[in-house]
């Protein structure tokens, strides 16, 4: 097999116009972005909109993409960043009359498949409301780094910042988290676990596991 073609080549066809290269970006990042998205909302279906928001961005801003080692990756989860921080803050201004509607019947079908989904998003939650006492930054940076895997490197592009900012603010970041449960290490499960199987879905390309 010849050798896989890298995402900065990919991104140089793709702002040339080629549809084509930017599906395989896509498909290379989107599970990627997927789980990621997920680790900031604590809510699978939200982490499925946010996704597809994020590819239509870069899309729309693929001549301003950068990549970090030929990869496109950490500058994806910049974008994730904004994007859920956008859907966070539409999202907060439903949220009490949500939790008001009674909860919906659940379906017979796939029941070991729903239970999992909602433990997951549950765990989440709680991983979400310890890191609710770091700044905005400092979120930014645990779910890129602690969360996410990349690199100071990688996400100092994704933020846009320096490397040692990057540094200063997880140094921070753990300190303050060493009060709560979560701990410095960012041990719970759901920071690192990857998304449970998802069976494709009519008209929603994203990837997902078979």
């Amino acid at each position: 097999m010849g050798e896989e073609v890298r995402d900065v080549e990919l991104l140089a066809r793709a702002q040339a116009g080629e549809g084509e290269a930017f599906g395989l970006i896509f498909r290379r990042h989107v599970d990627a972005v997927y789980n990621h998205c997920f680790r900031r909302l604590g809510s699978w279906s939200g982490a499925e909109d946010a996704a597809s928001l994020v590819f239509l961005e870069t899309w729309r801003r693929r001549r301003d993409a950068v990549d970090s080692d030929g990869s496109l990756l950490p500058w994806l989860l910049g974008v994730a960043n904004n994007v859920v921080r956008n859907l966070s803050r539409t999202a907060r201004r439903y949220d009490a009359a949500l939790f008001r509607l009674p909860q919906p019947v659940s379906e017979p079908d796939h029941a070991d498949q729903v239970a999992a989904r909602l433990d997951d998003e549950r765990r989440m939650r709680e991983v979400l409301r310890d890191l609710s006492a770091l700044s905005r930054v400092e979120q930014d940076v645990v779910a890129l780094v602690l969360m996410s895997g990349l690199s100071y490197a990688e996400a100092a592009v994704a933020l846009g910042v320096p490397v040692g900012t990057v540094r200063s603010r997880l140094a921070r970041a753990r300190e303050r988290l060493k009060a709560t449960a979560l701990g410095p290490t960012a041990s719970r499960p759901a920071l690192t676990s990857p998304r449970p199987d998802r069976r494709e879905s009519e008209g929603v390309p994203d990837g997902r596991s078979e």
